[in-house]
């Protein structure tokens, strides 16, 4: 949902091999999606993943001593994809019972098809120690290109590294990535946080992956699917693309939040598959001066540009805009429903819509919709769908 990316820049995958053929287009909408493929269920893991309580701040930032702690807990991923190549990425240990997560590009076929997407025939994880053993795919998922192994414990001592919370991460704290680019394994990194909240390009679906942390420490092919750690050596993240004009670490670097992560990893190993919720609707952003200049009634909310066909927002009653007008350079398409809030919860933006459907809520929900409707104020219930395979 929401703008286009500029000309000339392309979202490029940071595994190396087949997966660095992966590019992203344009950021898409909540009408847009692809199918989420996993592998055979697995029992959830009885040790559970380290999460540690929000960060303390007090210490510091020692990029020495986080890498000496951490770097024990990240692997570097080697994945046989068959016909489709090879691809090799990074990946962070979480728990005792041997779970990986990792990049979903970095272990399945998706560079090279957006359907019939599968799982690497072999995939083998290397430990900063040099030893590699034989891991398996769980399962992935591919709206917010997360993807999840396993080891044995039995074959290699584990160092889970701590999970921590991406919904405090603020600009300018210091944050360091450990992965291997280009081959070079077990490579630390050191930047900044750029920006928080940012909608990108999905590498692996048709939809945007909100809440994007955009950091500045370099990224390349091969860092795909390692850790981003914040001052306190907790994970907030997964390395997973550059945005570039070359697709080297000049570029601009994004993780996944690791809140969304945890979601997908908790989904995966609990039923092996991985929901999220589908209104059918493409919103744009309303600005205090588009809000002027169209008399819309509020300041800030995300405009309904166009309502999908039989849609969960097309059978609740959601209308879509009718008109486009020109403001200030932009196209901006009017007579639709404006969303203000969405189960009480304020929309300022097309971003917030995204967020609050695939983040807070699950298919089958039924949440009231707070729209403008002209001059009227309404509320509409919407029951989710579930995001459909190719809309």
């Amino acid at each position: 949902m929401g703008r286009r990316a500029a000309a000339g820049v392309a979202a490029v995958a940071g595994a190396a091999g087949a997966a660095v053929a992966l590019f992203a287009a344009s950021l898409t909408g909540l009408g847009d999606g692809t199918t989420t493929v996993l592998q055979t269920a697995v029992p959830p893991s009885t040790g559970g993943s380290t999460t540690v309580p929000a960060r303390g701040g007090g210490s510091g930032f020692d990029p020495a001593r986080l890498y000496a702690t951490r770097a024990p807990g990240v692997v570097t991923i080697y994945a046989n994809l068959g016909a489709d190549g090879e691809a090799q990425g990074s990946g962070f240990v979480v728990d005792r019972n041997g779970v990986i997560l990792t990049n979903a590009h970095v272990i399945t076929n998706v560079a090279e098809t957006r359907t019939g997407v599968r799982g690497a025939g072999a995939v083998f994880v290397e430990f900063s120690d040099g030893e590699r053993i034989a891991a398996k795919v769980v399962g992935w998922d591919l709206f917010n290109d997360v993807g999840v192994i396993r080891v044995s414990p039995d074959d290699h001592p584990l160092a889970p590294v701590p999970l921590g919370d991406s919904s405090d991460v603020v600009v300018g704290e210091p944050v360091a990535a450990i992965g291997s680019p280009f081959w070079k394994q077990t490579s630390l990194s050191v930047g900044v946080v750029s920006a928080t909240g940012r909608s990108i390009d999905s590498l692996t679906s048709r939809f945007s992956v909100s809440n994007a942390i955009q950091i500045d420490a370099p990224i390349n092919r091969g860092n795909s699917g390692g850790p981003l750690f914040d001052a306190d050596g907790r994970v907030i993240g997964i390395n997973a693309q550059i945005q570039s004009t070359t697709g080297n670490a000049e570029g601009v670097g994004f993780a996944i939040p690791i809140d969304i992560a945890r979601r997908s990893l908790d989904q995966l190993l609990r039923t092996g598959r991985v929901r999220y919720a589908y209104i059918g609707i493409s919103t744009q952003d309303v600005t205090p001066g588009i809000a002027r200049a169209f008399d819309l009634g509020a300041e800030r909310g995300a405009l309904i540009t166009s309502v999908e066909e039989g849609g969960p927002a097309d059978a609740a009653g959601l209308r879509g805009g009718d008109r486009t007008e020109a403001f200030n350079g932009l196209d901006v398409t009017l007579g639709g429903d404006l969303i203000v809030a969405i189960g009480g919860e304020k929309v300022e933006s097309a971003d917030d819509v995204s967020r609050l459907v695939t983040t807070e809520l699950l298919p089958g929900e039924t949440v009231t919709f707070t729209v403008l409707r002209g001059e009227r104020r309404t509320e509409v219930d919407v029951t989710l769908g579930d995001r459909p395979t190719n809309p």
